[in-house]
């Protein structure tokens, strides 16, 4: 299985996730995204605004937000 990566940019994370259909709702301390589902129901996501975020914050970010880690990953490899 793949691993997260460590120490991942944060704009490359951002960008990840926008391509997994979330759109950043607003940036302070932390990022807020959102992601509207084809039910019309919304997932939201919420992440640190460091500039690198950790891997452990990662799996997290994806269990908050329902997606795969092999989704996560592939949407990461090509931002």
């Amino acid at each position: 299985m793949a691993r997260f990566p460590r120490d991942a940019p944060k704009r490359r994370v951002i960008q990840a996730l926008e391509s997994l259909e979330f759109e950043v709702v607003r940036e302070g301390n932390h990022v807020a995204m959102l992601r509207t589902n084809e039910d019309g129901s919304t997932t939201p996501l919420t992440m640190p605004n460091h500039r690198r975020i950790k891997s452990s914050t990662l799996r997290a970010i994806c269990a908050q937000s329902g997606v795969s880690r092999t989704d996560f990953l592939a949407a990461y490899e090509q931002s």
